[in-house]
């Protein structure tokens, strides 16, 4: 393998693990933040994300001296070594933006700071979500010929990204310059992945389309819950005799309080508009966000009837704030989509999440977040299950049941033992178990 110069603009999840990933493959990265302060805690080897096996990958490059980090674009494009960046991957965030479109200021901002400064003959990687014909308007911006613009979107699961990256599904890169695509593919090599090198729009296209698509999954499975409930059918031994079918597969059938995180909400608003930009209705995208509504409104009807039919003024404790299990990330979690609409009905919430001790400012406002379960569960009228941690299958109900205020456990992840509970003197409600 040919090791490359390699730049990584911006250090969140998708980038930081780029960089360490890729460095761990024996390229010399420099990856580059805006956070001053944070490319020093990187520089120590001190990660600030939960993500496993990521502080070890960080550590063993920065030993091997295949991985650095530096403050601004620029920087890490032209090198103080004099060894400028062969290939330049753009991690930045494209957040929703006004109507629901994606926010492009960050990969505009980073374009104009180094485009004049890229070497002939580079290549810039759009590996954050953006819009399709994104290469297209990039390569516009920089104006060189001597530059090409590839699309390689990530397919990394918050909580396992380091494993996605290194044992990929597949290898996406799309680009109008077959030598240029050829390039950024041969990064990935060492991996023996499927690769498909395509074109930039439909590469593009690939990341929404996926995201959407397992979005309304989640969404179908959710619905399908609330009808096995009224019909007294088992949503678990529905969705099991489902997933035995190749062409469904048994991923992404698990009923909850809504998808959420820094990916589905995004990227279905993001192609929603993109879809309705280009005259065409896409209803299914639409009803799917519909139904992560009605989703999370059902969760609430359903600790408000455990509660005893009202929740002003009762104490609800909660169980998980992160969308998933696995990661600390709070951006768009369904939890706190319910915990804003117990809290819009009076309640009083105490909360518990293994990744998050304490309060964050800003987000968990109006929230009592407590470093103990048993704090949550204390005076409770009902306990809910908003996050699939798997060590609160392993709790001490008998515990649980000497403090909480009601033995009622509202299970929106269907993640616990109902028999387990029972047997401590607890009432269970899960979703969809009819």
């Amino acid at each position: 393998m040919f090791a490359r110069r390699i730049a990584v603009i911006g250090t969140g999840y998708v980038g930081l693990t780029t960089g360490a990933c890729l460095a761990s493959l024996g390229h010399h990265v420099v990856c580059a933040d805006i956070d001053a302060g944070k490319v020093e805690r990187l520089r120590r080897g001190e990660v600030d994300i939960l993500e496993p096996g990521l502080p070890e990958l960080v550590g063993e490059g920065l030993a091997a001296g295949r991985l650095r980090f530096v403050v601004g674009a620029r920087t890490a494009v032209a090198a103080d070594d004099g060894a400028a960046a062969e290939i330049v991957f753009l991690c930045v965030p494209t957040p929703m933006g006004a109507g629901g479109a994606a926010d492009l200021r960050s990969v505009q901002a980073v374009v104009d700071e180094v485009g004049a400064l890229l070497p002939g003959g580079c290549v810039v990687v759009n590996k954050s979500t953006v819009p399709v014909g994104t290469a297209a308007t990039t390569a516009a911006m920089l104006g060189r010929a001597d530059v090409a613009v590839v699309s390689n979107p990530e397919f990394l699961r918050e909580g396992s990204a380091v494993h996605d990256f290194l044992h990929p599904d597949r290898i996406v890169v799309g680009s109008g310059s077959q030598g240029a695509a050829e390039r950024v593919a041969a990064l990935y090599a060492r991996l023996g992945a499927p690769t498909q090198l395509t074109d930039a729009a439909s590469a593009e296209m690939v990341k929404y389309a996926a995201n959407c698509f397992l979005a309304m999954k989640l969404s179908y499975v959710n619905a399908l819950a609330g009808l096995c409930e009224r019909l007294g059918a088992d949503v678990a031994e529905v969705t099991e005799g489902m997933g035995y079918d190749r062409r469904i597969g048994k991923a992404f059938l698990s009923p909850g309080p809504g998808w959420g995180g820094s990916c589905f909400p995004k990227d279905t608003h993001a192609l929603l508009r993109i879809a309705e930009g280009a005259g065409v209705g896409f209803e299914l995208i639409a009803a799917s966000l519909r139904q992560n509504d009605t989703t999370r409104a059902l969760v609430v009807d359903k600790v408000r009837a455990a509660a005893g039919g009202s929740l002003a003024g009762r104490r609800i404790g909660l169980l998980g704030l992160t969308f998933k299990a696995g990661t600390d990330d709070l951006r768009d979690s369904p939890a706190l989509a319910v915990a804003a609409l117990l809290r819009a009905e009076g309640a009083e919430l105490a909360a518990y999440d293994p990744a998050h001790p304490r309060g964050v400012p800003g987000t968990t406002d109006g929230i009592e977040v407590v470093d103990d379960p048993l704090e949550a569960a204390k005076e409770a009228a009902a306990l809910v299950v908003l996050t699939d941690w798997p060590q609160f299958r392993t709790l001490d109900w008998s515990a649980l049941g000497g403090v909480i205020g009601t033995r009622v456990v509202v299970d929106a992840r269907n993640l616990l033992d109902a028999d387990i509970l029972r047997r401590a003197g607890f009432t269970w409600t899960g979703l969809g178990r009819g």
